[in-house]
């Protein structure tokens, strides 16, 4: 069993960065495969970056390439997603997911384990 607790959003302006933070309980985090998610409104949840367990390969969903950067600390249990450049497009709730298994898609909300509970991300112009 994994929890998992987001931390880190807020209210931001246009052009501001955030660092959001997902820590994790138990004493395997490095056995598993650590995601953020988004959903804004009204908007199924999609995905936005990946990091292996070692945090030596990432992967990123091509709105938010450039521009957000995921790691992770082991010996922290957590896993971070720094945003920056943020615009109205990345308001939305900002989950962490954790998956042990290594194939199919990163990208689907059905691979995932465990989930945080999120943290609100809004971006004001």
């Amino acid at each position: 069993q994994v929890q998992l607790v987001e931390s880190g959003g807020g209210l931001v302006q246009t052009g501001g960065s955030l660092r959001l933070s997902c820590a994790a309980s138990g004493r395997t985090f490095d056995d598993y495969v650590m995601s953020w998610f988004r959903q804004a409104p009204g908007k199924e949840r999609e995905f936005v970056a990946a990091v292996g367990q070692v945090g030596d390969n990432t992967y990123y969903s091509d709105s938010v390439k450039g521009r957000f950067t995921i790691s992770r600390d082991n010996a922290k249990n957590t896993v971070y997603l720094q945003v920056n450049s943020l615009t109205s497009e990345d308001t939305a709730v900002y989950y962490c997911a954790a998956r042990k298994k290594l194939g199919g898609s990163l990208e689907s909300v059905h691979e995932y384990d465990y989930w945080g509970q999120g943290t609100q991300v809004t971006v004001s112009s």
